[in-house]
């Protein structure tokens, strides 16, 4: 007998997780490319990840099959391909000749891409949103992944009176500390054609494809750079040391509580009691 045919929704739910999956596969080649000194290939792995995780929430908001399972796993994917592959491959670009205690800049990075990832989860993750509250962790790793083909270029060649080895340790340092800042970095502009921020946000996304496909190594990283820089700029023009508004403090800082006013466990077996209701560490052992 045939097995019935696979429901058409249950596979678009998958799609969007495969598209985080292959972000993975980037990740983890990427990594391998750099143990083998294919720098070059391993920076432009990472940022394919970085198109694919673009790709998979997109496709998971206009199918409208996002899930928790969904958002959980992209954030896991993201540590590897945006935390740690792209921190091993300034390590083995830069750091490897910067002494014994340099690889700490690319432990402090990947542990404030962790934690930015964990806070986005249970502040941002799943809600419409017009800003990011920190550098996300894909602009910060495709920044240094987009570094070593800038290395390339004659732009790179002509900038030879750069102290480069102390400015990446600043780099890795800003990038590590925006990453879990308050500061707001905006979302991709929104493109259409009836409004003027909607023609304002479909050239400025043409321009960014154009010239990351004409001149993508000369490109990308000042690109990067740019985008790190105006958040601050703009954060410091609209007052940076101001207050956070009530609930966004409440978001960033305060605890997390769990709400138990839907969960009940009936206490049935030795003893009788089975009418009665306990809630969650209200009698029980340990967890």
């Amino acid at each position: 007998m045939r097995p019935p045919p696979l429901p058409l929704r249950r596979v678009v739910i998958v799609v969007p997780s495969l598209f985080t999956l292959f972000n993975l596969f980037f990740g983890i080649w990427s990594m391998v490319l750099a143990t083998r000194g294919e720098f070059y290939r391993a920076g432009w792995f990472i940022v394919f990840a970085g198109i694919l995780d673009t790709l998979d929430g997109r496709v998971a908001r206009i199918s409208g099959t996002g899930t928790r399972f969904g958002a959980e796993l992209d954030s896991l994917v993201d540590i590897v391909s945006f935390g740690v592959a792209p921190a091993f491959l300034m390590y083995q670009v830069e750091f490897t000749t910067g002494g014994q205690a340099s690889w700490i800049f690319c432990y402090f990075y990947v542990m404030a891409a962790a934690i930015r990832l964990a806070r986005f989860n249970i502040t941002q993750a799943g809600r419409a949103k017009a800003y990011f509250i920190g550098l996300p962790s894909p602009a910060a790793g495709m920044t240094l992944a987009t570094f070593y083909p800038f290395t390339q270029t004659e732009l790179y060649a002509s900038l030879h009176g750069v102290p480069w080895h102390l400015t990446l340790t600043f780099l890795m340092i800003a990038l590590t500390i925006l990453m879990v800042s308050n500061v707001h970095y905006p979302t991709l502009p929104r493109a259409g054609f009836r409004t003027a921020s909607g023609l304002l946000g479909l050239a400025l996304i043409v321009v960014i494809l154009v010239f990351g496909i004409w001149q993508h190594d000369v490109f990308l990283f000042p690109l990067g750079i740019a985008y790190m820089i105006y958040g601050v700029g703009r954060a410091i023009l609209l007052g940076f040391f101001r207050a956070p508004a009530e609930d966004e403090e409440a978001e960033i800082a305060g605890p997390i509580v769990i709400d138990e006013t839907a969960q009940s466990y009936r206490s049935g077996g030795v003893g009788g009691g089975g009418g009665t209701q306990r809630r969650p560490g209200t009698g029980g052992g340990a967890a």
